[in-house]
């Protein structure tokens, strides 16, 4: 029997960067998706970009396993590169401890936001055989060559189609373009395959001497090994989508002689305060400092608040309104549950009927158009406004079968996970020292009840006002006081 979601397989719509349009998505291999996405360079603790790259790409995964299909995602690791080899000497230690160190960091940090690990995380160094063998082929074919310096270059004029993802002309990007001259390169554009040793730094032996791989090589190297010349989706963040994924579809065609993507996905920039994050200008936030401020899923939603191409604003402010926003969801979440005096457990048959609701389809209709977070959170919020109203005309069964398909149409988001109680009463940040315990809540909240018996109103008023001052909301009902952090 055909169900919403088996339907709604067929009618997924991506927008695809290298044709610049929405198009249905017809995977290769019916029911089964393959997906590459770049990964970190790890010498440091991942940003609040890598953040958005992590949280989208989780966020595509798990809509498509929702829909039926069968998922092999590849997030590669970039584990030897300038920047590596420059911090590792800075801190006295190996490539090796820097590189691992920061492999664990880039795992806490995902987990934290809700991620789920890829099914492979290729690194860099043990591909170094497929690297070679690729540039093997693009020197035999001539569309790279040695030069006089040791190094290997791709010989950007033998590619024809050099450009068509970011829509650039060669002729035009060399009229226009301050390049610095480099004698050994044929073209000014020309980009190295391999680098030369140089003495101290990391080297593999190969047909043109000891040297190391440049970093546009490995990707394609991993990517074709891990999921075939072809495959459905290549992704990453949009400043990636010149130089290095062209010139990835560059090497990759040009050796394979296969389109190389049949879909590009790139997520949209962040920015401060309506900058552009660098650590030049001061502005620059690792997941970790952020984490220290905000819940990790506050940080989640937030990132998912808006659509994945479109340019986000990041600030305090901004995730203070999506933790209240979240918050809502979460208290509309907790009335229903009080009022039935049960949490809601889901099973497949509750998720198969949420899916089949109105609310369901506009949800399943949202995140088919190109993923559009946006439009189902919206979904989200209409419901907790049917749970409220609900509540308040004393229709518990209206209000727990809203509440019920809340749960369940957030699934795929990975959002509201949480006890709702337990996230409302959460601490944020670390450095906790002047926020009351739960105890100390609780002992304020029992000598209010007792101020109250006692008709102490003014004692009861007084304690209120305290929590308040604290950021403690408290939620007056027939079966008694809860609380939550404001």
């Amino acid at each position: 029997m055909s169900t919403p979601l088996a339907d709604a397989m067929d009618n997924l719509t991506i927008y695809d960067s290298l044709t610049a349009k929405k198009r249905v998505f017809k995977p290769l291999n019916a029911g089964q998706v393959g997906m590459y996405v770049c990964g970190m360079t790890v010498y440091d603790y991942c940003h609040i970009g890598h953040a958005r790259v992590m949280v989208a790409f989780d966020m595509v995964v798990r809509w498509l396993k929702t829909l039926g299909f069968s998922v092999n995602y590849i997030r590669n690791i970039t584990d030897i590169d300038d920047k590596i080899i420059a911090r590792a000497i800075e801190n006295n230690e190996s490539i090796n401890e820097l590189t691992e160190r920061f492999i664990t960091a880039m795992n806490e940090d995902a987990t934290a936001l809700g991620c789920e690990p890829p099914n492979q995380a290729p690194r860099a160094t043990d591909f170094i055989d497929e690297m070679q063998a690729m540039i093997g082929k693009l020197v035999a074919n001539n569309h790279a060559y040695k030069a006089d310096n040791g190094d290997v270059y791709y010989a950007i004029d033998s590619f024809k189609d050099y450009g068509k993802l970011s829509k650039r002309n060669l002729e035009d990007m060399q009229a226009g373009a301050r390049v610095e001259v480099d004698d050994n390169k044929r073209h000014p554009f020309d980009f190295v395959l391999w680098k030369a040793a140089k003495i101290g730094e990391p080297q593999w032996s190969s047909p043109w001497g000891q040297g190391r791989p440049g970093w546009h090589i490995e990707c394609s190297a991993m990517s074709t090994h891990c999921l075939g010349n072809s495959f459905d989706i290549h992704g990453g963040g949009h400043d990636l989508q010149f130089p290095h994924h062209e010139n990835e579809i560059a090497q990759s065609e040009a050796a394979t002689g296969c389109e190389y993507a049949h879909n590009w996905i790139h997520v949209g920039f962040i920015n401060v305060d309506g900058e552009k994050m660098s650590k030049s200008l001061g502005n620059f936030f690792t997941i970790r400092d952020v984490m220290a401020q905000f819940h990790p899923e506050t940080i989640r939603f937030f990132l998912l608040s808006s659509h994945y191409r479109s340019q986000v604003n990041f600030s305090d402010s901004a995730l203070t309104e999506a933790h209240n926003s979240l918050s809502r969801l979460y208290h509309a979440l907790k009335i229903a549950e009080q009022q039935n005096s049960q949490a809601i457990y889901l099973d497949d048959e509750l998720i198969s009927k949420a899916w089949q609701s109105q609310a369901g389809q506009e949800f399943i209709s949202a995140m088919n158009d190109d993923f559009n977070t946006s439009a189902a959170i919206s979904v989200l919020f209409g419901l907790a406004r049917d749970i409220n109203k609900a509540i308040k005309e004393n229709d518990v069964s209206s209000a727990w079968q809203q509440a019920v398909m809340l749960k369940a149409l957030a699934q795929p988001l990975n959002i509201l996970q949480q006890p709702a109680q337990q996230f409302l009463q959460a601490i944020i940040g670390q450095d906790n020292s002047d926020c009351l315990s739960d105890s100390a809540i609780e002992a304020l909240i029992s000598d209010r009840a007792t101020a109250k018996v006692d008709k102490n109103f003014a004692r009861a008023d007084e304690i209120r006002q305290q929590l308040k001052d604290a950021g403690i909301e408290l939620e007056d009902s027939r079966s008694g006081t809860t609380w939550r952090r404001g």
